[in-house]
Parts: structure tokens; C-alpha cells; sequence
């Protein structure tokens, strides 16, 4: 097994990411083909359905007709219940002032002829009509009715239903066959002798049922007018909320990563004493304290950026004179011991390296404080091509490629910057790969969203960068050495740099790497008119 840095580690880190690639495809094909592979995942709304969002408006007005619902059905069914209870209570009082009245017509004697008894105690004054009666001496038995003012017999059927109320001076609920229900009460009025008599609960069915459609239409027409008026209630209510959304929206959407920030935003408050009222106060506070901390954090950063470019700057001066005393003492005519010779090399080393961090240093600081930069006309293609003749010559143990496009690749900016920036790219891929990697620079054209981009990639196929670090590798004194072969010294802010002058021409830095490829993006806008 290769380590980074031996000879013919960056083609087999290619065969290993070509069998992982094999491999990863099998895998998928496996599970495509398993059981439930395929077919709508459990607890997934279905294809093409999309569920609607269970905001707290549709809440609300869920729980007010679920509300409503429930007290119409409450009140309609208690309603219709004790209209109902109360008809048959007076349709029992009527029953027994009519069975009184058929007792006094009817007297203690046992009558000889029941048919005629049965019509005698019918025809008292007051008997309602549809009043169904029936009398029963020993094995003997008849029963009439009174339908408009006239007597019909009952039929033997509605007469055995009568025989089966009992004695018990209570009021029953029997069904005579055709006639319906009724309600009958039974009055014995001799030895063996007894009457019965039934008043019809077909009025009460009726009104009860008219009073329980009443109800329903008048619940239902109040429940549909809810449900139309209710959402102008819920959304009038909800108007202090949707201020506090509408605000919380507009600061998400400010850039309050770096930069001074004025957060200017407030809800208007109404009235402070209800719930929404508080809220509104206690999201005001909560924005005064954030904007009084991004005004302590660019103070902050302001005083530690004043601090490197005002360090950077002093330190340039003693740094050159070590420098220069270094090379006056080594290229001095007399003779020096060898450990003094390596010495003064490594002082001189040490202060290039020194300087160089320095001016990395001063450069951030000034594209920190915002300096603007140069505006010229700078062609892409020509500065890549010197870049990469340059990075070869430094590299030779690399494979170097420059593939170039027939479009226009012309940007406006500052030339040294973005130069700086493509030589950071060539040098990272250089530094952090090992021997015989290839390296390709690429220059494009593409248009994203009505914007002309001009996009200059670095490529490589080493090993990669592990994915922990991708987060963190444009952030200053970030190193991925541990990872990828060191094999020269790095200060850590190479990329820091790339990213700040890629964003100070308006531009975009991006990384893809895995095992085998290792893929950094810049766009950045073409110039007017190419």
C-alpha cells in the first residue's frame, strides 16, 4: 500500500476510486432491485400529491368549526330531546283526562254489548281525535277509533295490542299494526272488565322531527357563516403576527456574517398588555440586543484588522533588514565556518517565509477594510497559461494541462490580485499532492441566471480532501496537512486569500473532492461586452 509522496500513489489512489465507483454503483443497482426499493417510501406523501401546510390559521379555524360542531350538536340534541319528552308528557295528561272521561261514561256496570260500550266512551265530549279504545269483559273484546269524527273498528290486531298494556295505571308505548304508535293507558272498571285507551304519537313524531331538520339547517347555516366570515377574524387577529414574520424575514435576509450591521427593523407594537402585544416588545428587545452585539463584534473586528495591517506593516521593515543583513553576511569574501553558513541560510529562509506571511497578512487586513481595488480589462487565458508555465517549472515532478476555450475569458479587476489567486490554486495543488499528479487548469465560459461568468477551474486527482476539512478550508490558517502529503511548508492562508479576492470582484470560490479528484471552481462576472 502507496502513502502520499511515494512514487505511483496518485494512480492508485485512481484505481481505488475507480473500484469504489464499481462498487458503489452495484450497490445501488442491488438495492434498486430489492424489495422496497422502489414504490412510494412508508410515510411519504404519494407522488404528485402535495400536502397542504397545517398553518395555524387553518388551525384555528378547524378548532372554531369543530367548536361550533359540537355545541350545535349539544344544543340540538338536548333541545330536541326535551321537546320531545315534554310533547309525550302532554299527550300523557291528555291521555288520562281522556280515560277518566271514558271511565264516567262507562260506569261500574259489566256491559252486555262491548262494540256499543267501546262507541260510548268515544263519543264523550272532548275525546281527540285519532283516539283509539278498546274494551275486554272476560273472553269478550272490541276496539274503535275515531278518524274525522267518525268510529272505525280497529281491527283485531290494534285490539290485541291493546289487551297487552297492563294494569298498572302507567302509560305504554304500543304499536296497534297499521294505525302506528300510540301511547295507551288501561282502566279497570269492573271485576274482569277493563278499557284501554291510546292517543296517537304520530303529531309528536312529526313536530319532533320538524324541530330536529330545524336545528340541523339552522346549526349548518351558522357553521357555513363561520366558516366564511372566520378567516377575515383569524386574519385580521393574526395581522400582529404576520408583522413579526414579515420582520424576522426581512433581518434573515440581511448579510449579518461580517460587515457593520444596522438593524433598523421593529415590529409595531399595538398594545403591549395582550399576548401578541408581548411578543412584538420581547422580539423588539431581542433585536436591540442583537444589533448592540454585531456593533461590539465589528468594533471588535475592526480593532484586530487595524491591529495585523498596522503589525504587518512594521514588521516589512526589520523583516527586509534581516533579510539583507543575512545576504551581505553570506555573500561576504571571507571564509565562514559551515555551521555559520547554515545558520545565516536558515535566517534568510525563515525571514522570506516570514515576509511572505506578512504580506499575505497586510493584504487581508486591507481587503478586510474594504479597499477597492482595480478596475482594468484582465484576460483570464493569458495570465492561466503564464501561471501554469510558472507552477511547471516549480513542479516538474507534475503533470501539468491547460485547456483553454474559444470564447472571450476577459474580466474586470485588479490583475496582481487575481493572478495571486490563480497561483495560490496551482501552488495548493502542487504542494498538498503527491509526485506524478495530474493537474489540469481550465477556463470557461457559462451563463447562470442572465449573468455571463467566466469560470476558471483547478483540477487534480491526488487523494482528495477528507470531508471534515471541506468546510473549513477557505478559513485562515486552515491546513489540510494532516491529511494530504506535506511536502513543503504552508502558511494557511492561501485559500483564505483566494476567497477574499474572488468576493471582492463579486465573484465565487468553490470545492469538490473525493478520493481521485479534487475540483476548485471560480466564477467570476465577464467583463461588458465580451
Amino acid at each position: 500500500m502507496t502513502k502520499p509522496g511515494d512514487p505511483g500513489h496518485a494512480a492508485a489512489a485512481r484505481a481505488d476510486a475507480e473500484r469504489a465507483s464499481t462498487g458503489g454503483l452495484a450497490l445501488l443497482e442491488l438495492e434498486a432491485g430489492s424489495p422496497g426499493a422502489t414504490g412510494t417510501p412508508q410515510g411519504s406523501p404519494r407522488a404528485g400529491g402535495v400536502r397542504a401546510a397545517w398553518t395555524l390559521r387553518r388551525r384555528l379555524l378547524a378548532l372554531v368549526a369543530g367548536l361550533l360542531i359540537a355545541m350545535g350538536a349539544v344544543i340540538g340534541v338536548a333541545t330536541v330531546t326535551l321537546f320531545h319528552a315534554s310533547s309525550v308528557e302532554r299527550l300523557d295528561s291528555s291521555l288520562r283526562a281522556a280515560a277518566e272521561r271514558a271511565d264516567g261514561a262507562t260506569g261500574p256496570n259489566v256491559p252486555t254489548n262491548p262494540g256499543l260500550a267501546v262507541r260510548e266512551f268515544l263519543s264523550v265530549p272532548g275525546q281527540p281525535d285519532g283516539t283509539l279504545g278498546a274494551i275486554f269483559a272476560g273472553d269478550q273484546s272490541d276496539g274503535a277509533y275515531i278518524s274525522q269524527g267518525q268510529f272505525l273498528p280497529a281491527g283485531p290486531v290494534a285490539t290485541a295490542a291493546l289487551g297487552e298494556v297492563p294494569l298498572d295505571r302507567q302509560v305504554h308505548t304500543v304499536t296497534a299494526g297499521g294505525l302506528g304508535d300510540y301511547r295507551s293507558l288501561a282502566v279497570e272498571i269492573a271485576p274482569d272488565v277493563r278499557i284501554v285507551l291510546a292517543l296517537p304519537l304520530d303529531t309528536v313524531s312529526a313536530q319532533t322531527t320538524q324541530l330536529a331538520i330545524t336545528v340541523a339547517v339552522v346549526a349548518l347555516g351558522g357553521l357555513l357563516l363561520a366558516l366564511a366570515v372566520g378567516p377575515f377574524v383569524v386574519r385580521r387577529a393574526l395581522q400582529p403576527l404576520e408583522r413579526v414574520t414579515e420582520t424576522a424575514q426581512a433581518v434573515s435576509e440581511r448579510p449579518l456574517d461580517r460587515g457593520d450591521v444596522d438593524l433598523t427593523e421593529r415590529v409595531p407594537v399595538d398594545d403591549e398588555r395582550t399576548e401578541v402585544g408581548r411578543l412584538g416588545t420581547a422580539f423588539n428587545r431581542m433585536l436591540g440586543h442583537v444589533a448592540s452585539a454585531l456593533t461590539a463584534r465589528e468594533h471588535s473586528e475592526r480593532k484586530v484588522r487595524r491591529f495585523v495591517a498596522d503589525a504587518s506593516h512594521e514588521l516589512r521593515t526589520p523583516l527586509a533588514s534581516i533579510r539583507g543583513y543575512a545576504e551581505l553576511t553570506r555573500l561576504h569574501g571571507g571564509e565562514l565556518p559551515p555551521d555559520v553558513t547554515h545558520a545565516i541560510s536558515r535566517i534568510e529562509a525563515e525571514s522570506v517565509r516570514m515576509t511572505e506571511l506578512v504580506e499575505d497578512l497586510l493584504l487581508l487586513a486591507r481587503l478586510d477594510e474594504g479597499r477597492e481595488l482595480a478596475a482594468l480589462p484582465v484576460d483570464l487565458e493569458r495570465m492561466l497559461g503564464e501561471a501554469v508555465g510558472d507552477a511547471q517549472a516549480a513542479g516538474p515532478d507534475h503533470d501539468w494541462e491547460v485547456r483553454v476555450t474559444d470564447a472571450a475569458t476577459t474580466v474586470v479587476g485588479d490583475e496582481p490580485r487575481l493572478r495571486q489567486v490563480v497561483t495560490n490554486l496551482l501552488a495548493n495543488a502542487r504542494v498538498h499532492t503527491p509526485e506524478g499528479t495530474h493537474v489540469v487548469a481550465s477556463i470557461d465560459r457559462e451563463r447562470v441566471g442572465g449573468d455571463d461568468l467566466v469560470v476558471l477551474r483547478v483540477t487534480d486527482d491526488g487523494p482528495g480532501i477528507p470531508p471534515e476539512l471541506l468546510g473549513s478550508l477557505f478559513e485562515r490558517f486552515a491546513r489540510g496537512d494532516s491529511s494530504r502529503s506535506r511536502r513543503a511548508g504552508s502558511t494557511g492562508l492561501g485559500l483564505a486569500i483566494v476567497r477574499a479576492v474572488v468576493e471582492a470582484h463579486a465573484g465565487r470560490v468553490d470545492v469538490e473532492s473525493e478520493p481521485g479528484s479534487t475540483v476548485f471552481t471560480v466564477r467570476l462576472p465577464a467583463a461588458p461586452g465580451e
